[in-house]
């Protein structure tokens, strides 16, 4: 059996070079369990700080054609809709100072801010936003929000009141409304150089290398507190752990345990949550996939709490759908359970399914994500205890994109999925089978049936129901071995504080302040 000590010697030694500047005593990940300040003293206004991320962002920063995780986080800071989420999961008032839904919820009714500017300088007018819908409407990647922008009947402006009506109630749609941001009318440039109306504007890119962004002076809420703020992108781990022993680094986030427990004492460790579902993602279309028997055996055979032992030292929350704990009333925590530890029975699935003799397979990794590389490790010995021989291909990100992604050219892969918006059809709509999302090819007509039913109803709790059985489906047949929503460790310098955790994907930079 995989050895625990056996990981952390191999990740000491990948970085041996980090350990010789780490000097000081180490700051233990969960020493701060939220946002709240850890430095005492007065705030700064002011300065600049390097946010080292794991992967570059994608080729548009066209904030429509955003597909990663890693790519929304960083132009979070960038682009606001009508609305915007906050880190208690609320949707408050952005572009729009306020807004009315009338009785029968058709009718939404937005109220523009006054003199809210975007980072070009230019007024943001009813105009504005109306292109913005009409643009995110016919050029989005983002289906989900797609098919909630086609419920819009009709949207139009009177002064600076935009009224959007609906085809049928959506009890979703101002989270959907949020994800549609505003861009000034007939602006060309936004893939290569964005504006919006955020607390930050716009600088520079360097491919591969990092994303500038600057305060924006006029912005019409909270100004941030920083002046620059430079994301490094280190899609080599040792790179960015060096990076992180010779203090170039002021925050990075989504380091494994073992990483936090080599930072020197520059650095405090926050911890929450990534908000999103880590799994073993199988390719159903793709033999030995295809069989239902296969993949519950590949849950009875892995050990989750094992893994979240090994892998981070129990840290993390297990899963057991493509549901996460922040998206409270949909997530059933006995799902989590529903697949006990189970080798024995595992062969006896593998059996019964013509494969006694056990398979070969391949687990397809992103490299610059050390702890999905961590977690391949872990699930190859203990696949490896039932007869199934599971070697692992690491592969770089832009790779896995367009392979793995989009081109669904593999057998297996260990990544998470993460929501754009706090709506359970955001984290379950992908696995529709005609959904272009779908990149497992799960194809189940009850499942189908419950998530179109619960984007028609208007009920509240009757779809939350719908979107509970739907995720109940995809433990039951095993869609995917789930395994966690991982613990996200953020390594901040001590003479900053203010970083905030969101129930979404996001790095909110406007908060962020140096003390003295």
């Amino acid at each position: 059996m995989f050895k625990k000590r056996m990981l952390t010697l191999f990740l000491l030694l990948t970085l041996v070079a980090l350990a010789l500047c780490a000097c000081g005593d180490s700051t233990q990940p969960g020493n701060q369990d939220d946002s709240e300040d850890h430095s005492s003293g007065e705030i700064v206004y002011g300065g600049e700080i390097v946010v080292g991320i794991a992967q570059d962002l994608e080729d548009s920063l066209d904030p429509y054609q955003m597909v990663a995780a890693g790519t929304r986080e960083v132009l979070f800071n960038l682009f606001e809709g009508l609305v915007k989420p906050n880190s208690a999961g609320d949707y408050v008032p952005a572009v729009a100072s306020d807004y009315s839904i009338s009785d029968d919820r058709l009718t939404y009714t937005f109220t523009l801010r006054d003199g809210v500017l975007f980072h070009n300088g230019e007024t943001v007018t009813a105009d504005d936003v109306l292109y913005s819908f009409e643009t995110c409407a016919s050029t989005t990647i983002d289906l989900s929000l797609q098919a909630a922008l086609d419920g819009i009947q009709d949207i139009s402006a009177e002064g600076n009141t935009v009224t959007i009506t609906l085809t049928e109630p959506n009890n979703d749609f101002i989270s959907y409304v949020a994800g549609v941001y505003i861009i000034p009318q007939d602006y060309a440039d936004q893939a290569t150089n964005p504006v919006g109306t955020g607390p930050f504007h716009f600088v520079s890119r360097s491919i591969q290398e990092e994303l500038v962004m600057e305060k924006f002076e006029d912005y019409w809420g909270q100004a941030a507190y920083l002046d620059k703020v430079t994301f490094k992108i280190y899609e080599d781990a040792n790179a960015k752990m060096s990076a992180l022993g010779a203090g170039a680094i002021d925050i990075t986030s989504h380091l494994t345990v073992d990483q936090a427990d080599v930072l020197s004492s520059e650095y405090t460790v926050l911890e929450g949550t990534m908000n999103l579902v880590q799994a073993l993602y199988l390719n159903n279309a793709v033999a030995p996939f295809d069989n239902v028997l296969v993949r519950q055996a590949m849950c009875y055979a892995v050990n989750v709490q094992e893994i979240l032992d090994l892998t981070a030292n129990g840290h993390g929350t297990k899963v057991g759908t493509s549901i996460y704990p922040a998206f409270t009333k949909y997530f059933d925590a006995t799902l989590s359970d529903y697949y006990t530890y189970d080798p024995d029975k595992a062969r006896d699935l593998l059996e019964e399914a013509g494969y006694g003799d056990g398979f070969s397979m391949t687990i397809t990794v992103p490299s610059n994500y050390t702890p999905h590389v961590n977690t391949a490790e872990v699930l190859v010995e203990q696949l490896a205890a039932v007869g199934i021989d599971a070697s692992i291909s690491t592969i770089e990100w832009d790779t896995w994109l367009n392979d793995v992604y989009n081109g669904r050219n593999f057998e297996s892969t260990v990544i998470g999925f993460d929501a754009a918006t706090l709506t359970a059809g955001a984290l379950l709509d992908r696995w529709v089978s005609t959904n272009g999302k779908n990149m497992i090819n799960f194809n189940n007509a009850d499942y189908d049936s419950l998530i179109a039913q619960a984007e028609t109803t208007t009920d509240d709790d009757a779809q939350t129901e719908l979107y509970k059985q739907a995720a109940r489906i995809l433990t039951e047949q095993a869609a995917n071995v789930y395994i966690q929503d991982m613990a996200d460790l953020v390594a901040i310098k001590n003479n900053l504080t203010g970083y905030q955790f969101y129930p979404l994907y996001v790095m909110d930079m406007s908060t962020v302040h140096y003390v003295q």
